[in-house]
């Protein structure tokens, strides 16, 4: 076994290249030699080498082997410089009296860590499992250090790494994880890069590990939640990049990251709204009319922006299924429906904001779909409520919105139609309270409100029902 150094390395697996090279005679590998600058001693120059490295093929007994492919690379060997390869811990370690004495007085055969001295010449055997031109690359670094030239790509610098590694050729592994660190990698060659973190120092591995490993436990919660803060409040074009991030919703957020993170600004941007009606509905300030009518304008525009930036929000936890809660709320706000129905009632919105009521009433149509639908499965106590504290807003809206726009009348009748099937849901009593104030629905024309029609035609139909009771127990 090696000598211990003082932080030693586990050793990596060998290279494994994805092409066999045919041959190897010292032509080639003096041409090779060429590539990079020379130091005071030549890579594989036997005039003045005192070492013999020796390539051979060290496979395990379960690759596929091709003798004549292990016999051509077996008859590999070059010429190196003790004083050179010192410089990678493997060889100091190999090259030193500790060592040259073990191998001595044992027959190692054909170990990668045999050596023998013969004429005051050193004879090194290596062992790869297939084509050791990385090896090579690496050797000559040792004479070269010249790293900016040969590590000049992220596959690179992976193909090196591992060979750097197993030969503890420190400055190498230094320049190969520098390199990757300042660049971007591949799918696969991250994948790469994290099956060689584990044979890194941790002070060597802390910058990759930063790129790939959250820090902290709500680290992708809160991503996803600044990316929904930035769709919405940030960004120049709002609707381009709301439309990207409700695609990184969809791709990468569990359902209950979803859940968290949207209901969190589902809570913020509906308290921003209700304050915002709430002041404008009874405003507590004294000033002269300039500057209380820009104040009130000031909280038209607030309500307005939130509450798309809530119809939003409403969309994506329908669409991911986590709108149960944001259901319950919106059935729950008994003062924000009175405030609304004041700021209708007033004609300063109509100027300002004529948007506002349509939004409204979109956030409450898609949540009040969704539990028509069954996607939200609420309780008859949220059913109840939700119509019957919306409801008023729907018939204030009508009355007051005028001219009302082709959208505006599609809206009106989708949500109309909505409440009654909920309506349909529920206990008769509750059921027969809220069929009353559904009056303001109906038309000159009756055939031309049949949603309403069949509403009143089935609680008719169940109230000529005979009792059950009896037949209950």
């Amino acid at each position: 076994m090696i000598p211990n150094s003082s932080r030693k390395r586990q050793r990596p697996p060998h290279h494994h290249a994805s092409a066999i090279v045919e041959a190897f005679p010292h032509k080639t590998i003096s041409e090779f030699s060429q590539k990079l600058p020379r130091t005071s001693f030549s890579f594989n120059d036997p005039s003045t080498a005192d070492v013999i490295l020796r390539f051979f093929i060290d496979r395990s007994p379960f690759d596929s082997s091709n003798p004549s492919d292990s016999a051509r690379h077996s008859d590999l060997q070059i010429y190196l410089h003790s004083r050179v390869i010192f410089r990678a811990k493997y060889f100091s370690a190999l090259l030193s009296d500790r060592w040259q004495h073990q191998a001595n007085n044992h027959n190692a055969g054909h170990d990668s860590r045999t050596i023998a001295n013969c004429n005051n010449m050193f004879h090194l055997n290596l062992g790869v499992h297939d084509d050791p031109t990385v090896h090579l690359t690496v050797l000559q670094l040792l004479y070269t250090y010249d790293f900016p030239t040969v590590i000049a790509s992220a596959s690179t610098a992976l193909e090196i790494l591992p060979v750097a590694l197993e030969l503890l050729f420190e400055d190498c592994v230094k320049a190969c994880v520098k390199f990757l660190e300042a660049v971007p990698w591949s799918e696969e060659e991250e994948k790469r890069v994290l099956s060689l973190i584990p044979l890194l120092r941790e002070e060597e591995s802390k910058e990759l590990l930063a790129r790939v490993s959250p820090g902290e436990d709500d680290f992708y919660e809160e991503m996803l939640h600044g990316l929904i803060e930035k769709a919405m409040y940030s960004q120049p074009n709002m609707a381009f990049v709301k439309v990207f991030v409700a695609k990184l919703l969809r791709d990468f957020s569990s359902r209950e990251s979803a859940r968290r993170v949207l209901e969190r600004a589902f809570d913020a941007n509906l308290r921003i709204v209700k304050e915002s009606l709430e002041q404008y509905s009874s405003p507590d300030f004294k000033g002269d009319h300039n500057e209380t009518e820009a104040i009130q304008r000031l909280h038209l525009h607030t309500a307005m922006t939130n509450g798309r930036h809530l119809l939003w929000l409403v969309e994506r936890m329908i669409e991911l299924k986590v709108a149960d809660l944001a259901v319950k709320q919106w059935s729950e706000q008994a003062a924000f429906t009175v405030d609304l129905q004041k700021a209708f009632r007033d004609d300063a919105w109509r100027n300002i904001v004529p948007g506002l009521p349509a939004v409204m009433l979109r956030c409450t149509c898609k949540l009040a779909s969704a539990v028509a639908a069954g996607t939200i499965l609420s309780s008859r106590q949220v059913r109840m409520k939700l119509v019957k504290d919306w409801l008023p807003v729907l018939i204030s809206s009508k009355d007051n919105v005028s001219p009302m726009l082709p959208s505006h009348k599609t809206l009106y009748l989708e949500l109309e139609e909505t409440f009654l099937r909920i309506i349909s849901t529920l206990p008769m009593s509750d059921a027969q309270v809220l069929l009353q104030q559904c009056l303001s629905f109906s038309t000159r024309n009756v055939e031309d409100c049949p949603h309403l029609v069949t509403a009143f035609n089935t609680w008719f139909r169940r109230a000529r029902q005979p009792p059950q009771m009896e037949n209950l127990g």
